[in-house]
């Protein structure tokens, strides 16, 4: 068995590099905080290391989530019969396969044209570590046109996908190809002037093409760069934008917090850090009425905080939080419901990773972002609370008599996950420590105590949690960085100026056009992933926020808490999915049971809406 063995030779050495990656992006920040505190300077070059780290470990991840094909998507597949299913497979697949072509030539253009001649990082020429980006994309192919069901089916969708991609790249890339395959006939060059014409006339076709290809399950970031490699071509731009627009978002300043919070995250989610916290509420929480409510509520925010992703809580901690309210008397739909709604509570509150990707889009202080969300995030949380109080004494839910020893004893066991984010934020606040140096420590502190400390994990356990957090960092850092290309376009072409000539001329209220940002963007919460919203979206409405008088921090937190609800409205929004999943209800009944908590919620965001002082108060 040498080839399998050859292959999970590859598969081992490739995660173990995306391990690595990981480690040394913890270590990079680390280290700084210690050298600046005891020796008064820095680590060299510690920020150029760190940024590009972060770039490897996007396509490392990228590459790992391919493989496992789980890339995040939206898909509609689950009506289909099987042989529709495969047809519809086979049609993502291929689109998949043909832009990932189109991002490798690109990028390999990009790695060699893009940068002065003789800069490096370190001691290393750029475009070693930037070839990272060419490779991870023609891996990502491979692996797509892996997907593709039937095996004689397969080899001929590849290479009609793949030399589809290249003719699209041609257009633009075409001396990159002919330098990169050694032709001096300038052949790629003459076949993109025959091409450029019939793509031209198809561009809309084609984004119809990868509309439909997202419905049925075609990775989002896929689906963004394409449309973005569409629009470039048609408007005869070159095709390195969109990997050097992904090069320059991957390098950006408060970026590489994103990995490292979600790495903690992942780090308390495998522990029994969720039991902990639940015993510690329990004991807390049980006396009053709805306290079990209340308890669930807040277990949620705090694992949705650090990890930025409510799918991650509703998995992780789902049934253990249900199995605890139905104990204490608490209906099925109730639970089911309420469950839902909590998974994506937490996104108000800091560290959440999309307040620190909106502060980075939008160029508006993290800090003031992180304080601006704070009432905000506790009128959601109180709204839930309330209904919870109510639902319990309507229904004679039982309560436990509060005791202390038991409560203190929780306590202790818990206080050191009850400190992670108090000591984080003292930091960050405090100024001792960038954005990045605390979610660095974040990791090592989460390390140590659940591996040291309670040893809920061991050493051996380390790789185990690290595969399961690469897919969420590369899923959602590719969608930043090919979504950023888009943005880039829908700036360039001076959309966001035309838009606000619109509304200028049409809308005179500041509350219509309040009224109407909600539901625009709640049906973009339903229908886009938060971090793909940022991106597109945020360079659309700055400019009408900035019209109408909005605070910039009450404009992203009204962004913020639509994206919030919009995981929770029928029919695709994506807690919806993962709850049907994680309770083994079918859809339809988790849309009924949510309801009640959807309303609520959507009270608390036209509260956030029409009350800025809710998102302003503490700034001042």
């Amino acid at each position: 068995m040498p080839g399998l063995d050859r292959r999970t030779l590859l598969l081992k050495a490739e995660n173990a590099t995306a391990y690595i990656s990981v480690a040394l992006l913890a270590l990079f920040p680390s280290l700084e905080v210690l050298v600046r505190k005891f020796f008064h300077s820095g680590v060299a070059n510690s920020g150029l290391y760190t940024h590009h780290l972060v770039l490897a470990t996007t396509f490392l991840g990228g590459m790992i989530t391919a493989r496992k094909n789980r890339h995040l998507a939206l898909s509609l597949n689950f009506h289909l019969s099987e042989t529709s299913k495969r047809v519809a497979d086979t049609f993502v697949h291929c689109i998949s396969v043909t832009f990932l072509t189109v991002f490798s030539w690109a990028s390999i253009s990009f790695a060699f044209n893009g940068f002065a001649p003789g800069q490096r990082i370190g001691p290393l020429p750029i475009w070693i570590p930037i070839m990272v980006m060419p490779l991870g994309f023609a891996v990502m192919a491979v692996r797509h046109g892996g997907h593709i069901p039937g095996k004689r089916l397969r080899p001929v969708a590849v290479l009609l996908a793949v030399i589809t991609g290249t003719l699209i790249a041609a257009m633009e890339a075409g001396n990159a190809i002919n330098t990169l395959l050694g032709t001096q006939t300038g052949f790629f060059s003459q076949l993109a002037q025959m091409v450029s014409p019939i793509v031209d006339a198809l561009t809309l076709p084609l984004v119809l093409l990868l509309i439909l290809a997202a419905l049925y399950g075609a990775p989002i970031f896929i689906v963004l760069g394409g449309i973005a490699t569409l629009l470039f071509a048609q408007a005869g731009q070159p095709l390195e934008v969109i990997p050097n627009e992904a090069y320059a978002m991957l390098i950006s300043h408060s970026l590489p917090a994103i990995p490292l919070f979600t790495i903690a995250g992942f780090i308390l989610s495998e522990s029994r850090a969720g039991e902990r916290l639940v015993q510690l509420f329990q004991s807390l929480f049980s006396w009053i009425p709805g306290g079990l409510a209340l308890m669930s509520v807040l277990v949620c925010s705090f694992f949705t905080t650090f990890t930025g992703a409510s799918g991650v809580t509703i998995l992780a901690l789902g049934a253990l939080l249900a199995y605890v309210l139905n104990q204490g008397g608490y209906g099925k739909r109730f639970n089911q419901g309420l469950l839902t709604a909590s998974g994506s509570v937490g996104l108000l509150f800091p560290p959440s990773l999309p307040i620190i990707i909106y502060g980075v889009a939008a160029g508006v202080s993290i800090r003031d972002m992180f304080v601006g969300g704070i009432i905000p995030g506790v009128v959601m949380i109180s709204a839930l609370a309330v209904f919870g109080i109510v639902y319990a004494r309507r229904n004679h839910v039982p309560r436990e008599r509060f005791a202390l020893k038991p409560a203190l004893r929780a306590v202790g066991v818990s206080l050191g996950e009850i400190l992670l984010p108090v000591a984080i934020l003292l930091a960050f606040f405090g100024g001792l420590t960038t954005l990045v140096e605390s979610s660095a420590l974040a990791v090592v502190y989460a390390f140590v105590l659940e591996f040291l400390i309670h040893r809920d994990l061991r050493i051996r356990d380390l790789g185990r949690v690290l595969e399961k957090s690469l897919p969420i960092i590369g899923g959602v850092l590719i969608i930043l960085a090919l979504a950023k290309g888009l943005s880039y376009y829908i700036v360039d072409a001076e959309v966001p100026l035309a838009l606000t000539h619109w509304v200028e001329a049409h809308i005179g209220s500041k509350y219509v056009f309040l009224l109407i940002l909600n539901i625009v963007l709640l049906a973009t919460g339903c229908l886009m992933d938060i971090f793909s919203a940022i991106m597109v979206v945020v360079p659309l409405i700055l400019p009408l926020g900035e019209l109408f008088g909005i605070h910039p921090v009450h404009l992203g937190i009204i962004f913020l808490a639509n994206m919030e609800l919009g995981y929770l409205t029928p029919p695709v929004g994506l807690n919806l999915f993962l709850a049907s999943y994680r309770f083994n209800e079918p859809l339809a009944r988790i849309y009924r049971n949510v309801i009640p908590f959807f309303l609520i919620q959507l009270l608390t965001v036209l509260l956030i809406t029409y009350l800025p002082f809710l998102s302003t108060a503490l700034l001042k």
